[in-house]
Order: C-alpha cells, then structure tokens, then sequence
C-alpha cells in the first residue's frame, strides 16, 4: 500500500503479474482516493479476481450513501491464470479506462463519477493511492477450505507513468 507514501492523480498505471485463481483467492490491485471516506473517496479496481471472473470496476458514492459500482467482468480459468499479464489503467482528466491484455475491460467518463450526495465532489478528480493484496476467503473471495498452501499472487513490475 503507497498510502502516506506516494499517490497519484491521472498517468498509466501498468502492471505485469500472474495470478492465482484457486478456491477462496482473491487477489486485486486497487487505488482509494486520499479525501473523504469510503466510498465518497472513489475506488477503482484496476485488477480484481474472485468465482471465476476478473472484475474492472470503478466506485463512488450513491445517493443512498452507498457505492455507485461501474463495472465488467471476464470469466478466467486455470490456463488463463497460469500465464503472467498485462493489467493497464489509463486516466486523466475525461475519463478512467481499465484493460487487460491491450483489451478493454471498462471505461467510464469522469462526468458520471461525481458523489451523488448533493456535494458535485468528484473523487476521480483527486490524488489516488495504490494498494495490492491477496485476500482469502471472505464474502467474494469464497471457500478456501479445498485449497492447497501457500498460494502467490506474483507481480513482474508495476509501473506509473505521468506527464509533466
């Protein structure tokens, strides 16, 4: 997690990795906005795996002070996830655009990502910090208890790039 240490607000962001797709994994490469609490902060889930499906999803806030998700998804299976891949986000100031692969995932305009709450905040317009992690188990993440240890969520690099 770079929060406290380094965040960014719109570039590339890039990273080459290979992922575990066993019961109860769920690995995710994500970015939280560094105002506000969740999810009137934004959260964009770059690279999210769980049940069978990659996700590139992207948060804010509802009026209902909920999570407004905008999202897709891409059924993977063990072939798939034996092999290392390219997750990209692309971001500036018109919209926020997810890939795998060279292949789109996701695209959403800024404009339809403002906090519904009546404040015009608009968390995608804000420095974001990056997390990475693999979680087990838990409400996506499904049972693990048939799955074999230690498990690895592999990273080859992640790299950020903005112009200046």
């Amino acid at each position: 997690m770079t929060r406290g240490l380094h965040q960014w607000q719109y570039g590339r962001f890039e990273m080459r990795a290979r992922i575990d797709v066993s019961n109860g994994m769920w690995p995710a490469w994500w970015t939280l906005g560094i105002s506000k609490p969740w999810p009137a902060n934004g959260e964009i889930d770059i690279m999210e795996y769980y049940r069978g499906k990659l996700l590139a999803n992207i948060a804010c806030l509802d009026s209902n002070d909920k999570a407004e998700w905008f999202g897709n998804t891409k059924p993977v299976d063990t072939v798939w996830a034996a092999q290392f891949h390219v997750w990209r986000m692309d971001w500036d100031e018109d919209y926020v655009a997810l890939y795998v692969d060279d292949s789109l995932m996701n695209k959403v305009t800024l404009d339809k990502l403002v906090n519904k709450d009546g404040s015009s905040f608009n968390p995608f317009k804000q420095p974001h910090y990056m997390l990475l992690n693999l979680a087990i188990g838990g409400t996506n993440g499904g049972d693990p208890s048939s799955t074999s240890f230690p498990k690895k969520f592999e990273v080859d690099y992640v790299r950020v790039y903005q112009k200046k």
